[in-house]
């Protein structure tokens, strides 16, 4: 039987079965690398019999990556972080996320790509045969810098494994991480690794049912900001969480992959960002969300993140409410960054109940103190941003030299440096 929470003792013996697939991967832009064909080679290891109303695990273990670490840089112990996708087929249809933990042994140049297994839950909604089909998948290398390499099939790929679901055992409504859901972890590890979150149709919907926690879904975010030395255009992931008290949200924002090292020494107290979320559905508005200030100076060298942001929804509506990444600013140093998403997908939606004073179309509520005005920065004209490479770093590129002085814009991840070639394929 499978182990771990939420495994129920109905679903039969685990089955193991194999697939390969001829797959295309691409390096992160900064590499310069070509595309890569190879083949992957996975098992896929699920119980063979369940019941409506199970959560089961499933397991995707890479016996095969379709590329080796290419012969430019040896990468670290524990610096490869896999996540991917697998379609779900039959008689339950949906995208099942899952990731690995950020182990591996060290991996030499032109060596092949060693990835831990990677798991996600599935809660079973209906009775008959469920495939299980590995897809495309993402491979993330944190140093010297986060890049990701993503990696996607060329031909039709066949069930790696295939449930026989039986009626009964339990109610078919709501997800955990399966269907409209995704195990979801920080790139760094970070406090909300396995949650199930996310959705093939976009955001996490949550409320009723005594429910208090509501992760949502991570969503690729492309700005364009407004910065003391000029325009920048960037994509961040972006998550928004909820979590439930009486008849408010208090909201922790996320962004992901955000870990870079720091090319100068970065004064304490001196960053400080914020975010106005931007609601929808039933809802108007924005809430306010900010983060603190870094407690600690950053030495030259040392690994750079940018902290959660949190505040209070205050709901003034009642019916199905929409959270959406909206504008962020971001103040270092005495200069202040603005950044206005071109675009911006839902990464949350909860049920919720009116609230004197809630949002309402009004600017919304504020989690704690203000920190300065957000101006709208940039319009959005002149069609897509321009293929930056900051989706392989987490958040918002920006490193300025003005006047020999360090400045920080767009969330504490700096504009690469010229170096030389590097990265996966």
């Amino acid at each position: 039987m499978l182990g771990g929470a939420g495994i129920l003792l109905t679903a039969g013996p685990a089955q193991a079965a194999a697939v390969a697939y001829k797959t295309e991967c691409v390096p992160p832009p900064i590499s310069g690398l070509p595309p890569v064909q190879g083949t992957t080679q996975v098992e896929i290891t699920a119980p063979a019999t369940a019941k409506v109303g199970d959560e089961i695990e499933v397991v995707w273990k890479t016996t095969q990556a379709a590329s080796k670490n290419p012969d430019v840089l040896d990468l670290d112990k524990d610096t490869v972080k896999p996540t991917g996708t697998i379609k779900v087929g039959g008689g339950q249809s949906g995208d099942l996320k899952v990731e690995g933990e950020r182990t591996n042994p060290p991996i030499k140049k032109n060596s092949p790509m060693i990835l831990s297994d990677m798991k996600g839950k599935l809660k079973l909604t209906a009775a008959g045969d469920i495939t299980l089909t590995p897809d495309a998948y993402n491979i993330n290398v944190s140093k010297p810098i986060s890049t990701d390499t993503k990696c996607a099939p060329k031909e039709q790929v066949q069930a790696g494994a295939t449930i026989k679901v039986t009626a009964g055992g339990g109610s078919s409504g709501g997800t955990s991480g399966g269907t409209n859901g995704g195990t979801n972890g920080g790139a760094n590890g970070g406090t909300n690794g396995g949650n199930s979150t996310g959705g093939s149709n976009g955001g996490t919907t949550g409320g009723g049912d005594g429910q208090t926690d509501f992760p949502g879904k991570e969503v690729q975010t492309p700005y364009k900001c407004k910065t003391p030395i000029g325009d920048k255009e960037a994509t961040s992931p972006v998550q928004i969480n909820a979590k439930k008290a009486g008849g408010d949200y208090g909201l922790t924002v996320q962004f992901k992959k955000a870990v870079m090292d720091s090319p100068a020494d970065i004064p304490a107290d001196s960053v400080k960002p914020s975010m106005e979320v931007k609601l929808g559905g039933a809802d108007k508005g924005t809430v306010h969300v900010e983060g603190p200030t870094n407690k600690q100076p950053i030495k030259s060298g040392d690994p750079m993140t940018i902290p959660d942001l949190t505040g209070t929804y205050k709901p003034g509506a009642d019916g199905k409410s929409t959270l959406s990444p909206g504008v962020l600013t971001v103040k270092a140093l005495g200069t202040t960054t603005t950044c206005t998403p071109v675009k911006s997908e839902v990464s949350l939606e909860i049920d919720t109940a009116a609230q004197p004073g809630g949002a309402a179309g009004g600017s919304g509520s504020t989690g704690g103190t203000a920190g300065g005005s957000s101006a709208t920065g940039g319009s959005a004209s002149g069609g897509g941003l321009a293929d930056t490479g900051a989706e392989s770093n987490g958040t918002l590129q920006a490193l300025g030299l003005v006047a020999g002085t360090v400045i920080l814009l767009g969330g504490a991840v700096f504009t690469f440096l010229p170096r030389r070639r590097g990265g996966l394929r």
